[in-house]
């Protein structure tokens, strides 16, 4: 999502006429999207920020800001850690970015402000009289993330479908940095979808905090079904579109219409990214998350039953307030059921700000790590054994650039298996899979 959101940042300096830098030495404007998810995340944006200021030239330049989550979260106390920093704009303020750079610009030229701003201790006020700061909200940002640079010779492109979260689950801070759910318009969306089929893009992946809620409260059901699902059977009929993937649901809104869409849209690839977080249902209600172990395993085989080949990936967090050995090896035991194939696995860390945080952080850092451990040995060997279905067989990839090593090309199954292959060119190619390991499959054009 940060990777669309700062794509779109990106084309709207062009399309006010700017132009992109080649690298950030030679650039007069760098601006850094940032994550707020995990605090390690904002740590090194801050780092980063810190290092890109001490290049400044008596003349200011470069004009360095930030903007996405950790601008929300931290708003003007950015300027206590970096008070050279010359803007700061939160998650709902993005589509201003251009106009904030060019006031910045502006009094540049006209030598309104100091070349240098001194630090100061916390224990004094920040002047940031310097610097433009909005973290405010703005009721129609969700519908600006539209704008897409130039993509001749692109095959794969994200398209935002909405912002924000309403979930609320007691670790994450993505609620009160990202705001309240809104939904772009159905029509807006199929335009944008369009377009990027005219420009030559085969594969769409429709971008949400939890996308599978999309239109909740806003666009209504249509015939008992979703505005999630009218949006997928929207986009498929879209010509040009040849795939359709989307991230990151919640089981909590993976209903019967959406299960049955992987049967009815062909378009839409056998892959889903599910969220378990946990498989002990006493740690999914300490984390407020709504559903239980039981509901999970039935979504997970209800797809299968849809598609016997559907590649599921999730989220896992070890070690998290109260966790005992009995509750992880329900998680273990669930991920193992589940057979996952892919999935990011975290040891619970307190993030300020969020609910958890108030709890106890009382599960030891070495059982935390032998957990991790755990989970990541078992995802290894059903990766592998999910891989080798593949060897032998020859099959669809949508070739998307090159890989980083030799002269070999990079794309994705349909089942989002990565696969590095020689021979063929960018777009689908049939390949002939010769081997495989835990993360790749490798093989040949044919």
């Amino acid at each position: 999502m940060n990777e669309r959101d700062s794509e779109n940042i990106a084309a709207l300096f062009v399309n006010a006429g700017h132009s992109l830098s080649d690298t950030e030495a030679s650039a007069d404007v760098i601006v850094l999207n940032t994550c707020s998810v995990r605090e390690a995340a904002e740590q090194k944006a801050l780092g980063k920020a810190g290092h890109l200021c001490a290049r400044k030239g008596a003349d200011g330049f470069p004009i360095v800001g930030i903007t996405g989550c950790m601008a929300q979260n931290l708003g003007a106390e950015i300027l206590r850690r970096v008070p050279e920093v010359d803007f700061i704009l939160g998650t709902r303020k993005s589509a201003d970015i251009v106009s904030h750079v060019e006031a910045v610009a502006k009094r540049r030229a006209e030598g309104q402000r100091a070349a240098k701003v001194k630090r100061r201790s916390k224990r004094y006020p920040v002047d940031t009289s310097h610097a433009d700061i909005d973290i405010s909200d703005d009721e129609f940002s969700h519908n600006a993330v539209k704008h897409h640079l130039d993509i001749s010779g692109r095959v794969c492109a994200y398209v935002s479908i909405m912002q924000g979260c309403a979930m609320n689950c007691s670790y994450c801070i993505v609620p009160q940095v990202r705001g309240p759910e809104r939904s772009r318009p159905i029509e807006d969306i199929v335009d944008e979808v369009k377009l990027l089929a005219e420009r030559g893009v085969k594969e769409v992946t429709l971008l949400g905090q939890v996308v599978n809620a999309y239109g909740r409260g806003s666009i209504p059901y249509e015939n008992g079904v979703s505005p999630f699902v009218r949006l997928l059977r929207r986009i498929n009929d879209v010509e040009g579109i040849s795939r359709i993937r989307f991230v990151s649901p919640h089981p909590s809104y993976f209903r019967q219409d959406l299960i049955n869409a992987y049967g009815e849209l062909e378009k839409l690839c056998e892959y889903v990214h599910l969220p378990l977080q946990s498989g002990s249902d006493r740690i999914l209600k300490a984390m407020n998350r709504p559903y239980r172990a039981d509901k999970f395993m039935r979504i997970a085989d209800s797809l299968r039953a849809v598609k016997p080949n559907m590649s599921i990936s999730t989220d896992i967090i070890v070690g998290y307030p109260g966790e005992t050995d009995e509750d992880f090896e329900m998680t273990k035991s669930l991920f193992e059921r589940a057979g996952f194939d892919m999935a990011y696995i975290f040891k619970y860390s307190p993030r300020p700000g969020t609910k958890s945080a108030q709890l106890a952080d009382d599960v030891a850092e070495e059982v935390k790590e032998s957990r991790n451990q755990a989970l990541l040995e078992l995802l290894a060997k059903q990766s592998q054994a999910y891989n080798d279905r593949f060897v032998g067989k020859t099959v669809e990839v949508l070739v998307e650039d090159a890989a980083k090593r030799g002269e070999a090309l990079k794309g994705f199954t349909r089942e989002h298996r990565k696969v590095v292959l020689t021979g063929g060119k960018v777009g689908f190619c049939n390949v002939h899979i010769e081997r495989a390991t835990v993360t790749t499959l490798e093989g040949r054009a044919v």
